[in-house]
């Protein structure tokens, strides 16, 4: 199940549109509810039971959290208190709520997708030490979509404490928040809004009808036509005992790198356009990430809304911590101003680079790809001013074209070199593939018919190359602020379908499909 499956498009997503329309207004959530957890209950089964815990854990935390704070306005208005002590005494009863409730839910996550890792690596160290102990691995299955939706949990329970938002008072709400079926298995990350289209069972309009399903199609030309015709090339080249060399490797790295954002990218227009049919608006994922000009601001492109969450739940509170403070000053006195802030902003970043490595997955090979980025990142920002300098003493333009080609090569290719590692079944296996591309490498593979050899032929490139023009052209005009939907609703009726009829012709006609290829399960849903 995915939601590029005919299931999801042409069973699933027409019946709950059907279904909404017909009910009231004032009910549509409990549509919209119920149909998030049989979706639910469809891809994961029994381990429903997870995502109520968290729901009710959430609704229970949130009360909780309430009740504190309407005893500590009670004890302020008593006659003789010291309200600076009343409020230290809440504050902390807050603080201890809020540490347990984080502990359960990443307890949770931890058992379920960590804990394998942890066990495995505890038994090694200990053949190394020499100790006679090996713990049994019983690697259990996650619920589909349990980094999401733990991740927006956490994001509720802080925010609470912070008195950001109150608690929600009514536990249906925060249900289809954090069950929501169109964003349940990959994402986007939200972040909880009481008064959210969501609840509000908004009519199915004609234009937010139009809207969902263009961007729908999009998602698909992305996913179908190009990534799932990639797959081919990828797993050839990735396939454990595969002894490829040279540009062969490097092409396979590419391949991924193209694959993968064309599937998350693809499956994230899917994601957006079928909330936009009930007329709610979720947060995007991409913004033309490969147009950036540095591997950090490729990164506040990619994947926006696990970006903002680490950079608001990780980033900020450890660079403001009391401990980063005192070091901060600590270090301005021995290194100066320069250097001083720079060492707290370093330790946060690692954090969150450890964190996004390990989110991707129970593996040094995902911890490596986070260290790569924080490395890459760290050392960007450190020589951006040694790189300013020198270029103005050379006269060099940075605004000008060709300085920004050279700077998009040298993204796109430590893009690839992060992918490899990521793509990888192990750290191991990823140094040896990255010490392959330097074996033998020769452009002529790339007209000696030896990419022919690895599932695709002619035709195959063909069709990708016109499709990633296609995508290029669009991101483009995205780029520069074209509103290409709204562009496109002001066309006559007979141009404007036969742009939609010549898209899903486009799709039907040059998909991945029959035998030789076959479909990619969603990538991030196992994240």
């Amino acid at each position: 199940m995915s939601y590029l499956s005919n299931t999801y498009l042409f069973l699933i997503l027409p019946v709950v549109i059907v279904v909404y329309s017909l009910f009231p207004k004032k009910c549509r959530w409990v549509c919209l509810l119920v149909a998030s957890y049989l979706f639910f209950y469809m891809i994961s089964g029994k381990l429903l039971a997870c995502l109520l815990f968290t729901t009710l854990h959430c609704f229970v935390y949130g009360l909780l959290v309430k009740k504190y704070d309407d005893q500590c306005s009670e004890a302020l208005l008593e006659e003789n208190v010291d309200k600076k002590e009343v409020k230290k005494k809440y504050k902390h009863k807050k603080k201890v709520a809020l540490i347990i409730s984080i502990f359960i839910q990443v307890g949770l996550l931890f058992v379920y997708k960590y804990m394998p890792f942890f066990l495995g690596n505890v038994n090694t160290i200990a053949k190394w030490v020499g100790l006679d102990v090996e713990l049994k691995i019983h690697k259990l299955i996650a619920p589909i979509g349990l980094s999401f939706y733990t991740l927006e949990a956490l994001a509720y329970m802080v925010d609470v404490y912070q008195g950001k938002i109150e608690g929600e008072k009514k536990i249906h709400k925060l249900a289809l928040f954090l069950a929501f079926f169109p964003q349940i298995m990959e994402g986007p990350i939200d972040r909880y809004d009481g008064e959210s289209a969501l609840f509000q069972g908004n009519p199915i309009t004609y234009e937010g009808l139009c809207y969902g399903c263009q961007r729908i199609l999009y998602g698909l030309l992305k996913k179908i036509v190009i990534a799932d015709r990639l797959n081919s090339v990828v797993k050839c080249i990735f396939a454990v005992g595969a002894t490829y060399t040279g540009f062969t490797v490097f092409f396979g790295a590419v391949c991924y790198t193209v694959m993968l954002y064309m599937e998350f990218s693809g499956t994230m227009d899917v994601i957006v356009g079928s909330a936009e049919i009930f007329g709610i608006k979720l947060p995007e994922n991409f913004r033309q990430p490969f147009f950036s000009k540095n591997i950090s601001e490729f990164w506040s492109r990619w994947h926006i809304t696990l970006g903002a969450w680490l950079k608001d739940y990780i980033f900020y509170p450890v660079s403001l911590s009391k401990g980063m403070k005192g070091l901060t000053v600590k270090i301005r006195k021995k290194l100066g101003n320069q250097f001083g802030p720079l060492v707290a902003g370093s330790v946060a970043l690692l954090c969150v680079w450890l964190l996004n490595g390990l989110w991707h997955g129970a593996g040094w090979n995902y911890i490596f790809f986070g260290i790569y980025h924080f490395a890459l990142i760290l050392f960007g920002n450190v020589l951006e001013p040694v790189v300013k300098k020198l270029a103005d003493r050379l006269k060099i333009d940075r605004t000008k074209l060709p300085y920004r080609i050279l700077q998009a090569l040298k993204l796109f290719i430590l893009v690839v070199i992060g992918e490899l590692f990521f793509r990888a079944e192990t750290l191991s296996e990823g140094f040896r593939l990255f010490s392959a591309i330097f074996e033998n490498f020769t452009l002529k593979t790339i007209w000696d018919g030896s990419l022919m050899n690895l599932g695709l032929d002619i035709h195959d490139f063909t069709i990708i190359g016109i499709t990633l023009v296609i995508v290029f052209v669009m991101s483009v005009l995205k780029e520069k602020g074209m509103a290409i939907r709204e562009t496109v609703a002001k066309k006559p009726l007979p141009v404007r379908w036969v742009l939609y009829l010549a898209l899903i012709l486009f799709i039907v006609i040059f998909g991945a499909y029959g035998p030789g290829y076959k479909a990619i399960d969603p990538i991030y849903a196992n994240y």
